[in-house]
């Protein structure tokens, strides 16, 4: 087993996810088995209490793992299938170290942080790199670490001791260190300042961990004056300094970590059993980059959320859409509307915003409804399915987004005007969507129904079934404490709003279809976390085709997409 620690310097949200994925792409596409591992030094036990603006999306694996979104990049570039063990917090160490303490296992010495929990990270570290996580099942041959914050981060501390360890058990010719850092451009001089990474490597020297690649990360390209400073300064040979510049999209690391030799480096590096030239799935990458970069037309989707302010709280929705645009030839326009600015109560406090997110919804060329918790911007997103429904907009709601589609439609075509949520109002006389007690003990963690379900489809005239080619039945991941109530479902049907999916024992409503609509499906499930880049998401795509006008084309054709 190889490993591939990634660390970073200067600042926290460098791109190290991104980075470490394009290298897992890399050396996949050199014919090399990769898994991934994120150490998160947070103390929660997983990602799955966080608000999104704390840390961005939860991310939900097949085995209902709550984890960081920066393992839907590995899943998304490596197209692989990770589980709940491959995300490590300081919570779970902890907390694993503690049972096994008062299970005894320690026979009475003091428990410490080296070596008990340094020896956990490691131990945990090498079991883990063993699981399978391609389809063939075979064990992987590379294993990427990324490690969470910044380099001298007290809570951090732990587990870059434990990699200074791991090093001289791995050995050198299978263990190496790549160091993310920032190269900053002051806008007062223009000079790339090397300072902040001098001093990053400098602390990571400190603690015991000698970068192999120093990759630099910048908002411009790096003049060579630079890279030469770096490698002076930081004791790397020049080869050894990687530019990384801010790029048009995130398919297009890959191609520049490729350019600048990386491979013929780990080849060296880690005495790696492959050409010095990548596969053809690296020539995909590069044509799907420059296919990116060429893309003329434009489809706009309004995304009618309630964390709006960061595009981290949608990551996975975003990539999806993007996915699904691509995949069509057209750059997606993505407009994040904040949900309470749609609502009455907006229009008498600041009429502008409230025009301003009206005006982007009219002219959007679809509409999302992604998921979420909780009442407030409830209404807003309620206004948004209104809106989609009765101008015959495309529109796609995913778990809240579904509910709330049933919600607006009992109110306005049921005419149950009271009709809710439990979870918004538990009294609602017309309680159409209901909660699961048996996935709601009290505990907030991991107590929903979480991961990957079998949904059955009950008809065969169903758009979303044509989409997934004609499929009896499919299996997504899902994220929620709500259902919709089955026994009312009679009464939707009658007016033309159909339950198509249901779960395996037929009681709990997994797809809803609109007759009469260009496009309005509502899904239980979460199909966005396993979109890739080169496998759209089907209800995604199912969005975007109608959103151009063109869904009944590619139906026609057997779900067959027009020649690039």
């Amino acid at each position: 087993m190889k490993y591939i620690l990634v660390t970073g310097g200067v600042i926290s949200g460098i791109g190290k996810g991104i980075i470490a994925s394009s290298i897992g792409t890399i050396l996949k596409s050199c014919g090399l088995r990769v898994t991934a591992i994120k150490i998160d030094p947070y103390i929660n036990i997983d990602a799955g209490t966080f608000s999104p603006y704390e840390h961005g999306e939860v991310f939900v694996l097949n085995d209902g793992g709550e984890v960081d979104l920066d393992l839907g990049n590995y899943e998304r570039f490596l197209d692989i299938s990770l589980y709940k063990d491959n995300n490590i917090t300081t919570g779970k160490i902890y907390q694993h170290v503690i049972n096994k303490e008062r299970h005894g296992d320690y026979l009475g010495k003091t428990v410490q942080v080296v070596p008990h929990i340094t020896d956990a990270v490691q131990e945990w570290v090498m079991n883990q790199a063993k699981v399978p996580v391609d389809d063939d099942r075979k064990e992987p041959q590379i294993c990427v670490i990324e490690l969470g914050g910044t380099i001298g981060d007290i809570e951090g501390m732990p587990f870059v001791e434990a990699f200074r360890q791991f090093q001289f058990k791995a050995k050198r010719e299978n263990f190496c260190n790549i160091h993310v850092s920032l190269v900053p451009q002051p806008n007062a001089t223009g000079e790339q300042k090397t300072k902040p990474t001098q001093n990053s490597v400098r602390a990571l020297r400190g603690l015991g961990l000698s970068p192999d690649l120093i990759v630099c990360r910048s908002a411009k390209p790096i003049e060579m004056a630079v890279k030469e400073k770096i490698s002076m300064f930081c004791h790397v040979e020049p080869e050894q300094v990687i530019f990384i510049h801010d790029v048009s999209s995130t398919y297009r690391v890959p191609i520049l970590l490729e350019e600048q030799g990386i491979i013929k480096y780990f080849k060296q590096r880690l005495n790696l059993p492959i050409d010095d030239q990548p596969s053809d799935l690296l020539m995909k990458w590069k044509k799907m980059a420059d296919r990116y970069e060429r893309l003329l037309k434009v489809c706009s989707i309004a995304l009618v959320g309630k964390y709006t302010k960061l595009s981290d709280c949608y990551a996975s929705v975003f990539k999806a859409l993007e996915h699904s645009a691509l995949a069509i030839n057209h750059k997606l326009d993505l407009m994040y509307i904040d949900s309470t600015e749609l609502e009455r109560s907006t229009e008498a406090e600041n009429s502008v915003k409230y025009h301003q997110a009206w005006h982007k919804l009219c002219k959007a060329d679809g509409i999302l409804v992604p998921g979420g918790f909780g009442i407030r911007g409830t209404e807003g997103k309620l206004q948004a399915i209104s809106w989609a429904r009765t101008k015959k907009k495309p529109f796609l709601g995913v778990c809240l987004g579904m509910q709330l589609a049933v919600v607006e439609f009992a109110r306005n075509c049921l005419n149950w005007k009271d009709a809710n949520s439990t979870e918004f109002d538990p009294d609602t006389k017309n309680p159409v969507v209901i909660d699961m007690p048996e996935h709601n003990p009290g505990d907030m963690g991991g107590t929903m129904r979480l991961g990957k379900r079998r949904t059955v489809f009950k008809t065969q005239n169903s758009v979303l079934r044509k989409l997934y080619g004609d499929a009896m039945f499919v299996e997504e991941r899902h994220r929620h404490r709500y259902e919709v109530n089955p026994e009312l479902t009679h009464c939707f049907e009658e007016k033309g709003l159909k339950f198509v999916g249901h779960d395996t024992e037929g009681n709990r409503m997994e797809i809803i279809e609109l007759e009469n609509h260009p496009y309005f499906v509502g899904v239980q499930f979460h199909p966005e976390f396993s979109s890739r880049p080169m496998k759209p998401s089907p209800a995604y795509l199912g969005l975007l085709l109608a959103a151009t006008g063109t869904l009944n084309a590619y139906l026609q054709r057997g779900c067959k997409l027009s020649p690039r």
